[in-house]
């Protein structure tokens, strides 16, 4: 007759699968941070002080005081005027880009509140064809621009765009360079205030047109600033670049900002130079 032992068990418990999404790696350090850690540092790293991007709806509650800030013209959708085809159309990085993202495009714009004082503000999100601007983007921030005219408050508009004018749409993007600028001279003509907040990376045409165009222009640091990428000039030049060139502090260094601002204090940065402009 055969016996049948019960196996025996081991003295190891079986570990448990660690769930994923729970660690992020610093992409300057290196080091894994947990992201409940990460998210109380306001997503910069409490090693190196790496500041990963925010989107539109973080950076609205990082700066605006509790539930002030209204959205205005959220109801604009870009069109594909071109009908620009590629390896994959813009009608198609359009769909992908709103169902990856939920916004409509890759700026939102309305009115807030910091520190008590009423505010126009527009910020651009990265996620949504990496922050570009195209016509719909131009549209928004000319209006809320205008808005702030007319009702005589500052305005302050946080960019982080690495795609400056949308090429998908071609002479319509450009125009939007020209029509956002047109609209901040107006506003200085009125002797209202505009704080322009660079994140990054803030490139191209937004660089070009209304984000360089600030009263006041604040960077958080170590954020990449400029026309051209620095791999392109490189390229083009034939020369190696300055050490840290196209940063915040680099461009600050060389007056192109007025001050490079950590994340932890930008709102009240923002608070003290509101009070004082206006």
């Amino acid at each position: 007759m055969k016996i049948f032992k019960k196996p025996l068990k081991s003295p190891f418990k079986k570990r448990k699968k660690i769930p994923d999404g729970l660690w992020t790696k610093c992409p300057k350090c290196e080091n894994l941070l947990f992201h409940k850690i990460l998210e109380e540092n306001m997503k910069v790293c409490p090693k190196c002080e790496y500041h990963f991007s925010l989107t539109c709806w973080e950076r609205v509650n990082l700066l605006c005081d509790a539930e002030s800030f209204v959205e205005m013209y959220g109801d604009l959708e870009s069109n594909d005027p071109l009908e620009f085809k590629g390896p994959k159309s813009y009608k198609s990085k359009l769909e992908e880009a709103v169902k990856t993202t939920g916004l409509k495009d890759a700026a939102i714009v309305g009115k807030a509140r910091i520190d008590g004082i009423e505010v126009a503000l527009a910020v651009t999100d990265s996620r949504f064809i990496m922050g570009s601007m195209g016509s719909v983007v131009g549209e928004k921030i000319t209006r809320i621009i205008e808005l702030a005219g007319q009702e005589k408050i500052p305005v302050i508009i946080v960019s982080g765009s690495g795609g400056g004018a949308r090429m998908y749409e071609g002479m319509l993007s450009l125009m939007q360079m020209a029509k956002t600028s047109g609209a901040l001279g107006r506003l200085k003509e009125n002797n209202l205030a505009f704080i322009s907040v660079l994140t990054n990376p803030t490139m191209a045409g937004v660089l070009a047109s209304f984000a360089g165009l600030g009263d006041v222009t604040v960077a958080e640091p170590k954020a990449l600033i400029g026309f051209t990428g620095p791999r392109v000039i490189k390229q083009t030049i034939k020369q190696d670049l300055p050490k840290g060139f196209q940063t915040s502090e680099f461009n600050l260094e060389h007056g192109l900002i007025d001050v490079v601002v950590a994340r932890k204090e930008l709102k009240g940065t923002l608070g003290k130079l509101l009070d004082y402009l206006s």
